[in-house]
């Protein structure tokens, strides 16, 4: 991404995939569906999950590779405390959908 940054060139979405600067490409006529299929998974999940997972991978960015061990370590115990997570947990023991609150 640097590079791109810094001399302009441009690179194809095959390329960006390939050296990690984007997940996925497809066809203007697939993104819509896809984007849904993407966009319900992750609804799928505990929102509050999803919201300290992301919380959590934006304050690690910005700390030196130590202290974003540490931080994301203690994010991790305090999510497998809550309710949520023994939902989580207990559904996919009993191979069934879990049901947040």
């Amino acid at each position: 991404a640097m590079e791109m940054l810094l001399t302009g060139d441009m690179i194809n979405a095959k390329k960006a995939k390939e050296i990690g600067l984007i997940n996925n490409y497809f066809q203007a006529e697939e993104l819509t569906k896809e984007t849904m299929i993407l966009a319900n998974k992750i609804a799928s999940k505990s929102s509050m999950t999803v919201s300290m997972g992301k919380g959590a991978f934006y304050t690690q960015s910005e700390l030196d590779t130590s202290a974003a061990y540490e931080y994301t370590s203690k994010v991790m115990v305090k999510n497998i405390l809550k309710e949520e997570a023994k939902e989580g947990i207990g559904a996919f023991i009993e191979k069934r959908s879990p049901e947040w609150e």
